[in-house]
C-alpha cells in the first residue's frame, strides 16, 4: 500500500506535463520525480531505514510519469484518427 503515493504522483505528473516541450518536460519530470520520491520515502517511513528507498520511489514516480505521458499521447492520437474517420 505504500507504493500508491509514488505511482499516483507519477501519473499526475505525467498528466500535467504531457503538453510541455520535450526538453522542459524532461527537466520537470526529473526534478519533480526526485522531490516526490524523497517525499514518498519520508512519508512512508522508509527513509529512516535507508536512503536507497529514495532511489526506488524516485524511479517509481519517473516510470509512472513517462508511461502516463506515452499513454496520453497515444490516446490523443487515437481520438484524432477517430474524428477523421
Amino acid at each position: 500500500m505504500e507504493e500508491v503515493f509514488p505511482v499516483g504522483a507519477g501519473v499526475l505528473l505525467g498528466l500535467f506535463s504531457y503538453r510541455l516541450p520535450l526538453r522542459l518536460k524532461s527537466l520537470v519530470m526529473a526534478a519533480l520525480s526526485v522531490v516526490v520520491g524523497a517525499l514518498a520515502a519520508w512519508l512512508s517511513g522508509e527513509l529512516a531505514i535507508s536512503w536507497v528507498y529514495v532511489l526506488i520511489d524516485t524511479a517509481q514516480v519517473a516510470v509512472a510519469a513517462v508511461l502516463t505521458t506515452f499513454a496520453v499521447k497515444a490516446w490523443l492520437r487515437y481520438r484524432a484518427r477517430a474524428v477523421v474517420r
